[in-house]
């Protein structure tokens, strides 16, 4: 894919050598994505205190929200893979956060996509838009042949959206979360796990980094 397909898709993957390692930052036809350091402290603290992330998430203080984005940052150097930071291109306004990290799911370890938005960014397809750059990027750029994800089998909205991805339904795994209908967190909450492999995307290839 040359440079005049890449802008027409438009996705374009962007290099950040930062340190030893280096971060991917992703435009797509309306987001910014930036990878998660440390100077997006506040911006992440702005996404983690609005109240529908708060609800799925839990409500971050400064200092845990600090200790997140350090964390993020050490896992884009570690793995090449980490969470954006998502502000529309038009104006800069702060979208949410998402994208993918390495992590134990269902026992194993597994490349894992997940997006977080503020409540004035939703029902506006931001969500389906970094799902996509992740997807891009986990094959396009780094060549794993598989993504999974997965949310409380209540989060319909999240569901909705792997859905759109076109991820496909696994099964029922037990993590600590929310139930339906109960308060607070617990152990042994249900989850939806769903799955995308390689050959069944069907995604325009992310540019190659420049």
């Amino acid at each position: 894919m040359n440079r005049r397909e890449r802008e027409a898709s438009g996705l374009i993957a962007t290099q950040l050598t930062i340190g030893c390692g280096a971060r991917m930052r992703i435009e797509t036809p309306r987001l910014v994505l930036d990878p998660i350091g440390p100077e997006h402290a506040t911006d992440l603290f702005l996404v983690h205190s609005d109240p529908d992330v708060a609800y799925w998430s839990d409500a971050w203080s400064p200092e845990q929200t600090a200790a997140a984005a350090a964390e993020m940052a050490r896992q884009w150097q570690a793995d090449r893979v980490g969470k954006w930071i998502a502000h529309r291109r038009s104006d800069g306004v702060l979208v949410g956060r998402g994208g993918l990290s390495l992590a134990m799911v269902d026992g194993k370890r597994q490349l894992e996509l997940g997006w977080a938005l503020l409540r004035t960014a939703r029902r506006q397809g931001f969500a389906t838009e970094i799902g996509r750059a992740g997807l891009d990027y986990a094959f396009g750029v780094l060549g794993h042949n598989e993504v999974v994800s997965f949310t409380e089998v209540h989060n319909h909205a999240s569901r909705a959206v792997m859905e759109r991805l076109g991820m496909t339904f696994v099964k029922i795994i037990y993590e600590r979360g929310l139930i339906e209908g109960h308060d607070g967190i617990h152990d042994g909450a249900p989850f939806a796990l769903y799955r995308l492999r390689r050959e069944d995307a069907v995604l325009p290839r992310a540019a190659d980094a420049r």
